[in-house]
């Protein structure tokens, strides 16, 4: 049975209409959900989510600042707990300028989402993603979400290799608001290169007992995108993932 804190990602299924993404959800017995901020114009999301669902994250790219007030208007409307971001890229300014320039903008949102009772995120994303985000390890994630009084989500691909990681945690988890998993095999260049759980080298389960052990309270989200994930078949990889995790979650229960 999947473990009630698990999420399958809506980018797992990219290009799946709601309803067949909801017939992988029912099939992969989850039902708090990770969605993608387009998915909240779908006009019978609503209804779906009153079905038995909770919307746990969504996800945004971060271009305006009316742009994030809308989506989080809709996040609030289907009560969704967090949104997480994207910041934009820095274009020709240096880090320090780049994340001034997304605090300044990004600011007047924050009390909006409170009031909406909506959390405000960001992730750490690889740097291959320079031109739609400035935050590329755990560490810098964490400096400019003290700077910018958000919160975090921890992306674990791509920070699990960072020097000091234990201590990167510490001072992240009390601001982290969601935290995605899947692995990594060694030599795997075929970008993006995400495995299940499981068949890498990535200390999951180590870190998933760390983080509960510090009190994390979310969910897990799985993000299974990729070659290998095609290979294997989306469905069938989101179905291993499901088990394999909720056997770890299952573990540190015992």
């Amino acid at each position: 049975m999947t473990d009630e804190r698990l999420s399958v990602h809506s980018v797992t299924f990219m290009g799946a209409s709601l309803r067949e993404m909801e017939s992988h959800w029912r099939a992969l017995g989850v039902r708090r959900l990770s969605l993608i901020d387009s998915q909240l114009a779908e006009p019978d999301l609503a209804t779906m989510v009153a079905s038995g669902y909770s919307v746990e994250t969504v996800c945004h790219l971060f271009a305006t600042r009316d742009s994030l007030l809308r989506v989080i208007e809709g996040a609030a409307d289907v009560g969704a707990r967090a949104v997480y971001m994207l910041t934009g890229g820095r274009g020709r300014l240096d880090w320090a300028d780049a994340a001034e320039r997304f605090r300044d903008a990004v600011t007047p949102c924050v009390a909006a989402a409170e009031q909406a009772g909506v959390a405000l995120a960001i992730e750490n994303a690889s740097s291959l993603y320079a031109d739609i985000h400035i935050a590329h390890s755990l560490r810098d994630t964490i400096t400019l979400a003290e700077m910018t009084g958000l919160g975090i989500c921890i992306d674990l691909f791509h920070c699990w290799a960072e020097a000091e990681l234990p201590a990167l945690l510490e001072r992240a988890l009390p601001r982290t608001q969601a935290i995605q998993l899947s692995d990594y095999v060694l030599g795997d260049r075929a970008l993006p290169a995400r495995a299940v759980p499981g068949d890498g080298t990535i200390p999951i389960e180590r870190f998933v007992a760390t983080v509960l052990g510090a009190g994390y309270p979310h969910h897990f989200d799985l993000e299974l995108i990729g070659p290998r994930i095609e290979r294997e078949g989306r469905l069938e990889a989101s179905r291993r993932a499901c088990a394999v995790v909720s056997a770890m979650l299952e573990e540190r229960d015992g």
